[in-house]
């Protein structure tokens, strides 16, 4: 195990939920530099809560969480690619805005940003393909430029971790390709983690696997197996990839 000192968030003991109904319980976690945390577990098991705690948008009804990022409790260093149907896409806002608010501080104004800022921004774009696309209303984007946008706006801070939710959803199929292997050249310079139904997808990626279902069982190692998932008690469905896409799933009794 690395070193105690490279620990950016840890979580200990947490039970979290919404207006008194427990959505986790007794869950036990430590992010560290470079980490590659791949969340999986079935709809409802509480991943996306357990986001909103590391976020602090949620307080925890017990236990605590230590962030570590800036020696305080703030999340500045954490960028996060939320799923897009939570994205309002008839605000009016250009995507050159959009990628440029990763940047915002509180109180910040938009059309405060310096020129590193921008030059940082405008390369940034370049590399995802978007920068054509930078005075659009992101109301006019397909999800997979969205997608560019939304990663863009999250890494281009260069946080220290970076956390997706279930980021192949409404992705085109070229840019899913190319969303794993950019995320695999940013984990070189930042902890990762990403919330995902699809095992298949993420496991050549991810180094480890936290598996969520009201609890949490941590999985040291991206390979898993379908005993493991049960012992675990992570009921999600199996997808597997090639030429001709399928779909394995567990045994029917009628």
């Amino acid at each position: 195990m690395e070193n105690e000192n490279h620990i950016l968030i840890e979580i200990k003991d947490i039970e979290a939920g919404y207006s008194g109904e427990i959505a986790l319980s007794a869950v036990n976690l430590k992010i560290y530099e470079n980490d590659f945390i791949g969340i999986i577990g079935p709809n409802g098991g509480g991943k996306t809560t357990l986001v909103k705690v590391i976020l602090g948008l949620i307080k925890p009804f017990k236990g605590e969480v230590i962030n570590k990022l800036n020696g305080t409790n703030e999340n500045k260093s954490i960028g996060y690619l939320p799923q897009i149907n939570f994205i309002d896409k008839k605000f009016p806002i250009s995507v050159k805005d959009v990628v440029l608010s990763g940047f915002m501080d509180k109180g910040k104004l938009i059309n405060k940003f310096t020129k590193e800022e921008k030059q940082t921004a405008m390369a940034l774009m370049e590399n995802m393909g978007i920068s054509h696309l930078k005075n659009k209303p992101i109301g006019e984007l397909s999800g997979g430029q969205l997608q560019r946008v939304f990663l863009s706006r999250a890494v281009v801070s260069s946080p220290k971790l970076l956390i997706l939710d279930e980021p192949n959803t409404f992705v085109d199929n070229r840019f899913e390709s190319e969303l794993y292997e950019k995320l695999k050249e940013l984990n070189k310079s930042m902890a990762i983690l990403i919330i995902s139904h699809d095992l298949g997808m993420i496991s050549p990626y991810v180094k480890t696997i936290a598996c969520v279902n009201k609890k949490l069982h941590y999985h040291d190692s991206n390979v898993i197996s379908e005993k493991q998932l049960k012992e675990y008690n992570c009921p999600i469905q199996l997808i597997t990839h090639g030429e001709v896409p399928h779909t394995v799933l567990g045994k029917h009794i009628h």
